[in-house]
């Protein structure tokens, strides 16, 4: 079965009732995150090596044997799966046909609708999917607002509104800068914008926002080569795709204060996150570059590419790399234009 938010919380503190459970999504630290949950659900802190296997796609073929297997010092095993992919379907449909009491712990990444795997575990009875994907807006706020303060550290409302602009994409590596922010502050400390900014590293975000404002000033090949670097760092296509989406609505806000009579200056000043300092040129440039309508139905498109994401199976990483590389395409095209006149 398919497990929605509440559904898979509960299931990832108690899998008594699974005997298999398919984690899967662009989050890969996520899925690692939640696969190590269970595992300490299943086993407590101790650490017994005859209550836990584990081995990628290699050992598919070895799925229901070690589902049907004892532990010497008894207890439920663990068989912990990764890199699992639809090769691993006909084993996983054979171990959970046979008998065992064993939890299996499938760890993939992004699976279609259509995916073999998906299926056979949505379809069964005794087990479930969860997806895990990248959290965003008030979920991530509230995720890095709650993993301050468990280190004993507060945050300003801008630090953590520019925070969650650019975290969120792999859980595991916000979770490092959210640690070594937290080091830097100390225990009773505050983090305001300047030491977010100054403390975050270089993450998949900041190399896409290097993207974003190239696409957006028309410099399409700074774009591709930024995304690029982004990718291979971990960001996921759709979160590339939302980050151009907020990157969009901040200059359509722009846009729709100047239109109200308010100075672009002040409208600028204006922003929440306000704009990284290094970005202010690229900002204002892509500004007077991208008229509200084309601002409008560049965020309509963008809006359409996550969807297809999401829904028609096709390669994500195309999509995004398509969305990006028509946005570049569009304001160098706005540039001559402007050039004309």
């Amino acid at each position: 079965m398919k497990l929605d938010a509440r559904a898979a919380a509960a299931a990832l503190t108690n899998p008594a009732g699974y005997r298999a459970i398919l984690l899967h999504g662009p989050d890969a630290g996520l899925v690692r995150e939640r696969g190590s949950a269970l595992v300490r659900a299943v086993l407590g802190a101790g650490d017994d090596p005859f209550r836990f296997v584990e081995f990628d796609r290699e050992g598919f073929p070895r799925i229901p044997e070690e589902m049907t297997a004892l532990a010497l010092t008894g207890g439920r095993r663990i068989v912990r799966v990764r890199d699992a992919d639809d090769r691993a379907a006909s084993a996983v449909t054979a171990a959970l046909a046979g008998p065992g009491e064993a939890l299996l712990v499938l760890e993939a990444g992004e699976l279609p609708a259509r995916s073999k795997l998906r299926a056979l575990i949505e379809r069964a009875k005794d087990a479930a999917a969860i997806g895990c994907y990248a959290e965003e807006g008030r979920a991530l706020s509230q995720t890095i607002r709650t993993r301050l303060e468990a280190a004993g550290v507060g945050i300003s409302g801008e630090a953590l509104d520019w925070l969650t602009s650019r975290l969120g994409a792999d859980r595991m590596a916000s979770a490092a800068e959210l640690e070594k922010i937290a080091l830097y502050a100390g225990p009773g400390g505050t983090i305001e914008i300047a030491d977010a900014q100054s403390c975050t590293g270089d993450l998949a975000g900041l190399s896409l926002d290097d993207s974003l404002f190239a696409a957006t000033t028309g410099d399409l090949a700074r774009a591709d080569r930024a995304l690029e670097q982004a990718l291979a760092e971990g960001a996921a296509p759709v979160a590339v795709i939302r980050a151009a989406l907020l990157h969009l609505q901040r200059l359509h806000r722009v846009r729709a204060a100047m239109a109200a009579g308010i100075a672009e200056s002040e409208a600028f000043r204006g922003l929440r996150p306000p704009v990284f300092i290094r970005r202010t040129g690229a900002f204002t440039q892509a500004l007077r570059l991208w008229p509200a309508e084309a601002l409008s139905a560049a965020m309509e498109s963008l809006f359409e590419t996550e969807r297809a994401c999401k829904q028609t199976g096709a390669p994500a990483e195309t999509l995004c790399r398509n969305a990006i590389a028509s946005l570049a395409r569009r304001a160098a095209r706005l540039g001559k234009g402007k050039n004309r006149l």
